[in-house]
């Protein structure tokens, strides 16, 4: 159902190292990009990807608030290591990984320019 998430950001190249750190992980891989405009990663040309880009109007990235981009992955030890890197690599923690109620467990930060994100799996109940 989605095709990909955009975020905005004021720091294409911190972003761009922030977000390859964490994706690869994932098996994710920069699969376009335009110098000083945007980065685009996918595990496959048919699946979801994701992309930081500087804002098309030229002004400053905001915080899309109530927005947020979940990265689904398999084990509640996935999400904690991957919880792990991203504030080792200057995320700010929105809530550690955990239960979360209903099977779902997760793990919540804001990234370099502030937008929310998470990685999170489905366990049994």
């Amino acid at each position: 159902m989605i095709g990909y998430q955009t975020v905005g950001t004021n720091k294409l190249s911190k972003a761009t190292v922030f977000y390859d750190t964490l994706l690869s992980k994932l098996g994710a891989k920069i699969t376009m990009e335009e110098a000083d405009k945007f980065v685009y990663w996918s595990t496959a040309p048919d699946k979801p990807g994701f992309c930081v880009h500087v804002p098309f109007d030229g002004d400053k990235a905001t915080i899309g608030n109530g927005s947020m981009t979940a990265f689904a992955v398999e084990t509640p030890e996935m999400v904690d290591e991957m919880y792990a890197l991203a504030i080792k690599f200057g995320a700010s923690d929105e809530g550690p990984s955990g239960p979360r109620g209903g099977g779902f467990y997760a793990g919540f930060c804001r990234d370099l320019d502030g937008n929310k994100f998470n990685f999170f799996c489905m366990t049994e109940a």
